[in-house]
């Protein structure tokens, strides 16, 4: 391996932090039923408490650079959550197959559960998304699907490492490079660049739950033909989540470009 791969190996792999990493309910920061129930109701309590209080909207410049710096964290977070994790499938996992299915009662240690765990912190971090909409007074891009995912999220990731769920790995990965591009899309149009991807981004995410769907067979395979996977109980309820995601998404696509295409052909005829 070249020196820049064995450095990137060190820092996001075989770091002593990173590879002697174990989660601990009750001790390690985030662990707890507690700490996730408080930020979820903290999290929907502000969301609907600004609403009502319809308070005036922040100067724009000020607002650009709170997103620029927001959206510039969570794009560089996630490509080192995705750069991390794939690292780690590849120069740690025993076996490829534990990226779909980990063996019966699978402690959460090691770097796998270390991404896991800094993923989790992210979905924390990625509710100052709400805040943002709201303060800059941009209550029309507050859907019930924003509210909602960004609140259910927060649980399946602290269940992918409170179970030792199996299949998170690819989730993970998925999900963090989506995120990349989506949150390039974010920092850009702070920046005052629209890019012409927007509709890119929606596909993408549709596209990463079907996909999600189609390994979920494969781990079924192995679930219920051999030993079984550790945390199926936090699969089903990953899959239920993303089922209603799904459901979601491609109701807000079909609502948002066909509504688009209407309007450009209003425009023609107009013309």
């Amino acid at each position: 391996m070249n020196p820049i791969g064995s450095s990137l190996q060190y820092w996001l792999v075989n770091h002593p932090s990173i590879l002697n990493f174990t989660w601990i309910p009750g001790q390690t920061v985030g662990a707890s039923p507690l700490f996730l129930s408080l930020t979820l109701l903290c999290y929907l309590s502000l969301t609907f408490l600004l609403l009502l209080l319809r308070l005036p909207p922040l100067k724009p410049h000020i607002l650009r650079s709170m997103s620029v710096v927001h959206n510039l964290v969570l794009l560089l977070l996630s490509f080192a959550m995705a750069l991390g994790c794939i690292f780690t499938i590849v120069y740690h996992t025993p076996q490829l197959h534990w990226i779909i299915c980990f063996p019966p009662k699978t402690p959460p240690s090691g770097p796998l559960f270390f991404w896991a765990y800094v993923f989790y912190l992210s979905k924390v971090l990625e509710l100052v998304d709400t805040l943002l909409i709201i303060v800059g007074n941009s209550i029309r891009r507050l859907t019930f699907l924003h509210v909602y995912h960004h609140a259910t999220v927060l649980i399946m990731c602290y269940l992918w490492l409170q179970t030792s769920q199996s299949l998170f790995p690819v989730a993970l990965v998925t999900n963090t490079c989506v995120h990349v591009l989506m949150y390039g899309y974010y920092l850009l149009s702070a920046l005052g660049v629209r890019p012409k991807w927007k509709r890119l981004v929606t596909d993408c995410q549709i596209v990463q739950l079907l996909f999600s769907f189609a390994v979920s067979g494969v781990m079924l395979y192995y679930h219920f033909g051999g030993s079984g996977c550790s945390g199926f109980s936090g699969w089903c309820f990953n899959a239920v989540f993303n089922a209603s995601l799904l459901a979601l998404f491609v109701d807000f696509h079909a609502k948002s470009y066909a509504n688009r295409k209407t309007r450009e052909a209003q425009k023609l005829k107009g013309s």
